[in-house]
């Protein structure tokens, strides 16, 4: 399972050499106030093409954490917030982080308890809320091997009016070392699993029995079927993008989708992220092969089978990115970048030929861990954006929106 093969890489007149876009601009959001706890964080925005939901972790103690969410009502202020669950047991970390997907009026959240003592020893649970209710049923295994090892880095997308598909990293072969395992450990895995409504599993499967250990999945629903998009690991610690489709009812061999060579003895925590309009699939990630920082986003127009040549961003750029879809043929971008004048999340146009439009700062924001994973999604002719800063000694989320028509 761990063969990776190098994805074609189909030139349409664009180039692979770097891109240097416009000096970014400023410009004033249309903030959002946040209507949850202080002490939160970890925003996670989900769309569809009638509703965007956010859901959040507050911490209601030192070691309580909760996961709420809201909805957006008349695309500029959220609905009080409505609790899924807690509790004291709970892995909270930055780059690892609980989310909620919608499906037709029905939800699905996810959280991550901890297992054991060890401290990367924890599980995913389900938690799922059937349309025309208003109980969640909570702590729904999603894995059943009952090791005490590391199982995170969810994605998960519906995949059918019935059923969730759901992507994770899972450690059942680490022997719990923890990250970047040696020695007679195994490696990191990625599994996916086809979910009902009520949160049962009906099939898992492995895709590939050696990955990343430590970047987030990214999962995406292309008019072929699913496509899942991970950091793999060679056994050269070659740590590039690589991709696997559902095709005729089976999961396709990895292959990587743009040959970056980043050779790195370690985990950069620093995953991809992929939307998807029918056959068009755009990818944005991080990689420092060369010892050079980048940011890259490319396109494929036939469903993950192929992909086009990336648009490189280089410079002081920490990645952090993520991707959205205003139609087929165009895209809106984002990642973290410092600049002179500070560290800002950027944000600009995409279009499937590969030209970048001028960049815009969307906020400053602190390019420590405290920041997490800046998140973005397009509902309507807006962008929506979140993220979480440090005010008072404690985190506090921010929302805003912005027009797409705004975005040159």
């Amino acid at each position: 399972m761990n063969r990776i093969f190098i994805l074609c890489i189909v030139l349409v007149g664009l180039s692979l050499s770097s891109c240097k876009p416009s000096e970014p601009e400023s410009y004033e959001l249309n903030e959002i106030p946040f209507p949850g706890l202080t002490r939160s964080s970890l925003p996670v925005l989900s769309s569809n093409d009638s509703s965007l939901v956010f859901s959040w972790v507050s911490m209601l103690d030192d070691s309580t954490a909760q996961l709420s969410y809201a909805f957006l009502e008349n695309g500029e202020k959220w609905s009080q917030p409505t609790f899924i669950t807690k509790g004291s047991d709970w892995f909270v970390n930055w780059a690892d982080y609980p989310a909620i997907v919608q499906n037709n009026g029905n939800f699905l959240s996810y959280i991550l308890q901890k297992s054991s003592g060890g401290k990367f020893s924890y599980d995913v649970k389900l938690n799922t809320l059937a349309k025309g209710t208003d109980k969640w049923e909570t702590g729904l295994p999603l894995h059943t091997d009952s090791t005490f090892t590391e199982h995170g880095f969810v994605s998960a997308i519906p995949l059918s009016d019935s059923t969730y598909s759901v992507t994770w990293l899972d450690g059942r072969n680490t022997g719990g070392g923890g990250h970047d395992h040696s020695g007679h450990a195994g490696a990191m895995s990625l599994r996916v699993a086809e979910v009902n409504l009520k949160g049962k599993v009906i099939r898992d499967e492995l895709l590939d029995d050696k990955t990343c250990d430590c970047c987030q999945t990214t999962s995406a629903l292309t008019e072929q079927g699913p496509v899942v998009i991970y950091r793999n690991r060679s056994d050269e610690e070659i740590r590039d993008i690589a991709i696997t489709r559902l095709v005729n009812g089976k999961w396709t061999e990895p292959k990587i989708i743009h040959e970056d060579g980043w050779k790195i003895a370690g985990c950069p925590v620093n995953g991809p992220r992929a939307a998807a309009i029918n056959s068009t699939v755009l990818v944005g990630w991080f990689t420092a092969s060369g010892e050079s920082p980048k940011v890259q986003f490319v396109f494929s127009d036939n469903s993950g089978e192929s992909f086009k040549a990336p648009v490189t961003l280089e410079g002081k750029v920490i990645g952090r990115v993520d991707v959205a879809l205003l139609d087929s043929k165009t895209g809106i971008v984002s990642w973290m970048e410092t600049l002179e004048e500070g560290t800002f999340l950027l944000a600009a146009n995409i279009t499937i030929e590969g030209k970048l439009g001028t960049p815009f700062k969307i906020s400053s924001i602190d390019p420590s861990r405290k920041s997490g994973f800046p998140q973005m999604e397009v509902l309507g002719d807006r962008v929506y954006f979140a993220w979480t800063e440090e005010i008072d000694g404690n985190s506090a989320i921010k929302t805003a929106y912005f027009p797409s028509k705004g975005f040159k």
